[in-house]
């Protein structure tokens, strides 16, 4: 939600690809068992007949369920054995035996909503979490009273003899944040700052082995090992071997929790890690994540995977924050929501105050800490805002300048439930300067050695990593590496939608550059489908010598560069879209490169796999073998159909599935001639329907036609299909009405080959059907209105409409991060009625609306599976004429949600939402990466989206 993305909207598109699902509930009756037996000891007679159906039911049931294993069984032996001896047939790569029908009438697969389908989360966790995050929110008054010096929290008040019996253990930890891109590019960030950090870092750690110093970006650290000496490198090995120097978490960024999937969270800590073991021989075991705006139980379970046992958050909810600490919860074991027992806790810090930096984690007063930030000295650079600069320490002022910042420490450390205190010392780019690690370093030893030899003080301060933090936690704690005991709570939910100060939600990056949103799931796709294809035909050419002029170095590099740039793009000013322009476009630019490396892959790949005689294999550069269907010509412009020029000669169309299951799905290409003929892998002809490729919303070209046609793959299968030109055509043309309100000046001509209607706008509805359902469109607008649901014949309302959000007329307004309306969404309002194209065809039929700001399409799919019991929808949006306004897109249906509904998170678990009246409209949207769904007790509602998007159910419905 920025506004200075409008820019980047020029040339590019939301690729909101929004799939509603409806599931029905079957009769309770057919499963549930009576709630009481009858008195009398006997059933009626009808009774006995509805209980032998239900019996006769549950039979047919077990039947289809037993054929479904027996089919996945055997073809998980087919694709194995076909792996394991490597054949390939060209025309039907991993087929499973047996005809191809197309269109093929299917029973319904509707599926029966379960009274406790999916409700695991939204119910208390009492039992094993003591700490349910909707429960907090639930009690939480969000309010925000002036908290004195520390303006969120409360005044801290400690007895001085706390200590007496135990003192307190303070570990300063310095570390610098080095985004990897956000005011500056990466390779700008890394000449101008973070190789001088780095390189710094191995002459000022050795100067003093007392001095620690932590790091986690992967990405910056091996560039910069790549242009350093052995004996610098050597260093670094000694110095992470005595401890010196610790790497935390160790992926490739830090990356967002929000908008990321799990796909390319897991790639980028891969990346990372493999590259540490590679060239350091060390594996990270705490989690380091200062600056992600909101955290996701997903990152929780994937550190704890990945072998870690502790981790530290910092951005939370200032009033999560705030209750935490009265309650003493803020160190915690996060359990993931399905975990009945503890096999997923990790053991969590979160930082209590404002930020980060240097004057918001000492202790609660930043005015206090400011003054120990010694890179602050007067005469530097920066300075401390509260007007009270540090004071470098010497014999004179030691022993008050200890006593104050004792004092922070001892506040600090109430907030917690051990004498174990963390203290953080770093901020974005620090230690960029040999200067500030002596300023640093030097005086915080002078106030430590103060400290430790003053046993009345009862303290003993250190520079330290986290780990040694977390291991003297653990140690006074008396819990194990891998154990967990009571002494921690147990928590269990995410911590969204963040917000730092005020009303100030961070709801808006949730939405911010959705075409480079977009794009990266794009990229995720390709590197899957590149590395499955790149792994087979490794194998097989390692079977010829013939085929040995593969190029699989080559290949292998452009995959590992694919993996670092997709990596890269997680980090959370990448893909949440809160960079400059000009670092966005290096991001996009990175992307857009891997994608064509990756075309590349897959098409090198793909001509070892389809060659029936490998000894014809050739391999030239110059000109590959097989060609995509796709064109992008840049970072930022829209990709396009190639179009495929037929002859009497047939073209070989390989299509790819790259998921563990079996697919019927349409597939649509360009074509340069209606005359077309399809065949299948088994040489059956392909039912087809052509349909114009349109310039504008009225005139057809023919230069191109689409041809759409239901393609069935296995699970992992390369299929093979023909196509040709023929002279007459047995195909299917898809027929067209174009509604035109009176005053457009737009004249539909008539086509030569395509049935075109022309007719004005009107009351009267557009009607779309296929075996599942009917919908019910608005003649006007164009937009959906109502859907019938064929198996139950039950017409439910499900309207979609658009609409403006405006900004707040304060000084802060809506922008990359923040979501800040001016009030409740306003109707989008369209003067003239728009101009509506309605497709009818045998495979699809579809509505296009022509808005002045976005073209919206609803097509509904006329074949078996489930693209039939869906709709498609697609918004290409258009808003540079904008200023300080956003489009939504709104559903609203008779669903009685009770304001709940439920959002994915990271593509991986789904996580119960409560739209609260007491929190502000920006407050309740949430990050949805693939999912969103509303439901009542008879019917579902799913939203999937193409990319990661913010979504709201502020009534029966989603703005999305």
């Amino acid at each position: 939600m920025k506004l200075s993305r409008q820019f980047t909207v020029f040339g590019s598109a939301i690729f909101c690809v929004v799939i509603f699902s409806l599931y029905l509930m079957l009769d309770r009756g057919h499963f549930d068992h009576p709630k009481s037996p009858r008195r009398e000891g006997t059933f009626p007679k009808g009774q006995l007949s509805i209980l032998q159906e239900k019996i006769d039911h549950l039979e047919r049931l077990l039947a289809e369920n037993n054929e479904i294993i027996s089919n996945i069984r055997d073809s998980v032996i087919n694709l194995s054995e076909s792996v394991k001896d490597g054949q390939r047939n060209p025309e039907a790569i991993n087929f499973s035996q047996g005809s191809l029908f197309e269109l093929l009438p299917s029973a319904s697969v509707l599926l029966a909503v379960d009274s406790e389908d999916c409700l695991f989360a939204s119910k208390s966790r009492s039992q094993v979490s003591g700490v349910q995050m909707l429960d907090v929110y639930d009690i939480l008054p969000f309010d925000n009273p002036d908290g004195g010096v520390w303006k969120q929290g409360f005044d801290i008040t400690y007895n001085e003899n706390e200590w007496d019996s135990e003192p307190l253990q303070v570990f300063v930890v310095p570390h610098s944040h080095n985004d990897p891109g956000w005011l500056k590019t990466f390779e700008d960030y890394f000449r101008d700052q973070t190789q001088h950090i780095l390189n710094n870092m191995v002459i000022k750690l050795q100067e003093d082995n007392r001095r620690k110093f932590m790091w986690s970006e992967i990405s910056y650290l091996s560039k910069w090992w790549d242009g350093i000496d052995s004996q610098k490198k050597d260093a670094v090995k000694r110095l992470i071997k005595d401890g010196q120097f610790e790497i935390v978490t160790g992926g490739w960024v830090m990356p967002d929790e929000a908008s990321p999937h799990y796909f390319a969270l897991i790639d980028q800590l891969i990346e990372g890690h493999q590259w540490l073991e590679r060239n350091l021989g060390v594996k990270p075991k705490s989690g380091w994540a200062v600056d992600p705006f909101g955290h996701s139980p997903t990152m929780a379970y994937l550190l704890k995977r990945a072998g870690f046992s502790n981790m530290l958050i910092q951005r939370v909810h200032y009033s999560v924050k705030k209750h935490f600490a009265t309650q003493k919860i803020l160190e915690f074991f996060w359990r993931q929501n399905w975990d009945l027992g503890s096999s997923t806790d990790i053991l969590c810090h979160m930082m209590p105050f404002y930020s980060y930096d240097v004057p918001h984690t000492c202790g609660p007063d930043p005015k206090i800490c400011c003054q120990f930030d010694f890179k602050r000295l007067p005469g530097g650079r920066v300075s401390c805002p509260w007007r009270v600069p540090p004071e470098a320490i010497h014999a004179g002022n030691v022993q008050h300048r200890a006593w104050m910042i004792l004092d922070q420490y001892r506040k600090k450390s109430k907030l917690f439930r051990t004498k174990v205190l963390l203290a953080p010392l770093g901020d974005d780019f620090r230690y960029a300067e040999s200067s500030e690690w002596d300023q640093q370093y030097q005086n915080y030893q002078k106030l430590f050695d103060y400290m430790n030899s003053h046993p009345e003080l009862h303290v003993k301060a250190q520079f330290g990593t986290l780990s040694d933090y977390f291991e003297a936690l653990r140690k006074e704690s008396n819990l194990g590496e891998k154990s967990s005991n009571s002494f921690f709570p147990v928590l269990s939910g995410d911590f969204f939608t963040y917000a730092d100060r005020d009303h100030h939600y961070w709801s808006g990056y949730f939405t911010s550059r959705p075409f480079y949103k977009r794009l990266d799931r794009v990229l995720e796709s390709y590197l899957r489908a590149a590395e499955i294809f790149y792994s087979l035909a490794l194998v097989q050419s390692s079977k010829s010598d013939k085929m040995s002029i593969f190029p699989s170095v080559d290949h292998y590099k452009l995959l590992t560069e694919a993996r670092r740039n997709l990596g890269l793009f997680q980090h959370h000013d990448a893909i949440t879209g809160t960079s400059k322009d000009w670092v966005v476009v290096d991001y996009g630019t990175r992307l857009f490169h891997s994608l064509m490396n990756l075309k590349k892959v897959i098409i090198d790949s793909a001509h070892i796999l389809i060659l029936k005689d490998k000894d014809t294999y050739n391999y030239d550069a110059s000109t590959p073998f097989l060609k995509m269907d796709d064109v992008q010509s840049s970072q930022d412009s829209l990709p396009h159909k190639m179009v495929i020029k037929l002859t009497s000669q047939p073209r070989y169309l390989l299509i790819y599935n790259p998921v563990e299951q079996e697919r019927f799905s349409v597939v649509s290409v360009n074509v340069n001639s209606p005359r077309v003929k399809l065949l299948s892998p088994l040489g059956k002809p392909v039912t087809v329907q052509i349909s114009a490729v349109w310039d504008g919303a009225t005139t057809v070209s023919h230069e191109a036609y689409q041809i759409s046609f239901l393609a069935h793959l296995p699970p992992l299968g390369l299929g093979v299909y023909q196509l040709l030109e023929v002279q007459s055509s047995e195909t299917d043309l898809a027929d067209y009405t174009i509604y035109m309100s009176g005053r457009n000046n737009m004249q539909v001509k008539p086509d030569r080959i395509f049935k075109i209607k022309e007719m004005q706008n009107s009351v009267d509805n557009i009607i779309l059907e296929n075996s599942y359902m009917k919908l019910w469109f608005s003649g006007m607008s164009g937009l959906l209105e109502k859907i019938n649901t064929k198996e139950d014949s039950k017409n439910r309302q499900m309207k979609v409409e658009f609409a403006w959000y405006g900004t707040t007329s304060n000084r802060d307004k809506s922008g990359a991060y923040l979501f800040l309306p001016d009030g409740d969404a306003k109707p989008y309002i369209f003067t003239d009625p728009p101009t509506i194209r309605v497709t009818h065809g045998r495979i699809f039929s579809e509505v296009v609306c022509f808005f002045p700001h976005v073209t919206h399409t609803m097509r509904l799919y006329k074949v078996q599976g489930l693209e039939s019991q869906s709709l498609e929808v697609s918004n290409v949006v258009d808003i540079r004429g904008e200023y300080n306004r956003e489009l939504a897109m709104r559903i609203s249906s008779d669903i009685n949600s009770q304001n709940r509904f439920y959002t994915d998170l990271n593509g991986y678990q789904i996580q119960p939402r409560l739209t609260m009246s007491k929190l502000p409209l920006q407050a309740n949207i949430y990050p949805m990466t693939t999912i969103a769904y509303i439901q009542d007790v008879g019917v579902r509602l799913t939203l999937h989206s193409a990319q990661s998007l913010g979504v709201a159910s502020l009534k029966n419905g989603f703005d999305v």
